[in-house]
């Protein structure tokens, strides 16, 4: 008989890691999970608790996140549901686009003077 494992861990050892990781939530996502029928009991529900687990500890993470942080998570998430050849695509009219943008900024604000400034009293 061979043992079922899910990301390495058997039955019981994913309930302990799901007991200790729910103890960690604050009490509002505790009562959240609680509410909407996680439960810890029978391979199914262990495994979406687990998840919905690190779902949560991902949020509470965010929470400190600075907007550049935000930024590059999103942009890190929505590749995931994209194709290379998607990814590349788009890098590739938004390098160009930046491009055009530059040029125009530049020809309306040509900066041709050197400014030197000497902070010496």
């Amino acid at each position: 008989m061979t043992k079922i494992r899910f990301q390495g861990m058997n039955y019981r050892q994913i309930q302990h890691s799901n007991s200790e990781n729910k103890s960690k939530l604050d009490q509002e996502n505790q009562i959240w999970l609680k509410v909407n029928k996680y439960k810890n009991v029978g391979w199914t529900k262990v495994i979406e608790l687990f998840r919905k687990l690190e779902e949560l500890q991902d949020r509470e993470k965010i929470k400190d996140w600075s907007l550049e942080e935000l930024f590059l998570e999103s942009d890190r998430v929505g590749n995931k549901y994209l194709t290379n050849q998607e990814i590349n695509d788009f890098n590739y009219r938004l390098a160009r686009e930046v491009n055009q943008i530059s040029e125009i900024i530049d020809l309306q604000f040509p900066d041709s003077t050197i400014e030197i400034i000497n902070y010496n009293k």
